[in-house]
């Protein structure tokens, strides 16, 4: 029996990392990216076995649906002492390319093609979770802005979401599994702020047993890109009833230029120069010293405008960054939202969490240089260790 009421808030966390930092679409190339990477990271965290945030483009998930797939792969990961708990089902397909920038809200969610891919993704987690394990699913804010979100495509999307939040009942009836879908609120997609979350659940998601699993992808990079308080922004989903399904700990470059002087203002305009690479989007807030806000697409027309053109105070750019940097040259990081975040998430005034915590530094193969010392394998377990050091500090876990 389903019960209607929601999870306890106090669920045991379970901390891992997002394998979207690798490249490959196919399920070989998955497997084989988890050998090199997640199964060392293993071994350097000093883990008996590592949660892994499984990144599963179409590609990988059709392979997965085939017959015996799934639970061959789920042998394997036993194997090779690797846990799925949680899916990002954020980016459809390659993630990797030359360029992805505006590619990677596509397909939205008012097209039947996301619906479909998330059911398949639902269906593919619900095999390779281990036994007595729910699950969670991350997925995009409804899509970019544009003519092709107007008010029936924003319509389609919430009726997608319902019948994938179906799907998802189906499968708890069948197999006794609740999975979980964590909406990832990203600036300057149709969903940006809590508010908007907040918003789009009380117009099209309204029900209870639609709430049941579609929750809230709480993501401190982009929350505090867009200058929200993490206590308040948690709050507002609190008050509003809804479930925190995922935390994804990422971390922002900030850039404080009121307390800098002149030169070292230019410095630090050069570092961040380096950032505005052509592969990602790097949305950039910024605030100006009477607390005004505006959201720039992308950080490279402010790099080409040139450092005396800054007249901000603060920026904040979507850019991830190892979550342990508190600070690099003449820049700084979010990291301090981090604590923030998962201080609030342990109160009673929290709102509901499932638990799922996953530390998403994809950024690492672009980064500049000099930020890469070490391999990829030791840099994210140096950030898994860096975060369970502080929620052991936090009393949060043991």
């Amino acid at each position: 029996m389903i019960s209607n009421q929601p999870p306890h808030s106090n669920a045991p966390w379970t901390i891992g990392y997002c394998t979207n930092v690798h490249a490959g679409t196919d399920l070989e190339s998955i497997r084989d990216n988890l050998l090199r990477y997640a199964v060392p990271i293993r071994s350097l965290a000093q883990r008996e076995r590592l949660p892994v945030g499984l990144w599963l483009p179409a590609e990988a998930a059709a392979q997965l649906c085939q017959e015996g797939e799934a639970e061959r792969f789920a042998d394997w990961l036993a194997e090779q002492r690797l846990e799925a708990y949680t899916l990002n089902g954020f980016p459809y397909d390659n993630f990797h390319q030359r360029i992805v920038k505006h590619r990677v809200y596509e397909p939205a969610w008012w097209s039947d093609q996301r619906r479909e891919y998330t059911m398949q993704l639902a269906t593919v987690l619900d095999r390779l979770l281990p036994a007595g394990r729910n699950g969670s699913i991350s997925t995009l804010p409804i899509g970019w802005p544009g003519e092709a979100a107007d008010a029936a495509a924003i319509d389609r999307a919430g009726e997608n979401l319902r019948r994938v939040a179906d799907h998802l009942h189906d499968i708890e009836q069948q197999s006794g599994r609740r999975i979980v879908l964590a909406i990832e609120p990203e600036p300057g997609c149709v969903l940006d702020r809590s508010s908007d979350v907040v918003a789009f659940f009380d117009r099209h998601l309204p029900n209870h047993p639609h709430r049941r699993y579609l929750t809230v992808c709480h993501d401190v990079c982009h929350s505090a890109v867009m200058f929200e308080d993490q206590q308040a922004a948690l709050r507002a989903y609190a008050a509003a009833g809804l479930t925190v399904g995922k935390l994804q700990v990422s971390s922002a470059v900030e850039a404080r230029w009121t307390i800098m002087s002149r030169g070292r203002r230019r410095e630090a305009f050069a570092q961040l120069a380096q950032f505005a690479e052509d592969r990602y989007l790097h949305q950039t807030g910024r605030r100006d010293s009477q607390g005004g806000f505006e959201l720039a697409e992308d950080l490279p027309p402010l790099i080409a405008a040139g450092p005396e053109a800054v007249g901000d105070e603060d920026w904040r750019v979507h850019f991830h960054v190892p979550i342990f940097l508190e600070s690099f040259g003449n820049l700084g990081t979010t990291r301090e939202a981090i604590l923030e975040c998962v201080r609030f998430l342990g109160s009673e005034d929290a709102p509901t969490f499932t638990g799922d915590v996953e530390v998403e530094t994809y950024a690492w193969t672009v980064l500049p240089e000099t930020m890469r010392r070490r391999g990829l394998a030791e840099d994210i377990a140096a950030e898994l260790t860096w975060l369970r050091e502080r929620l052991a500090q936090l009393s949060m876990i043991s």
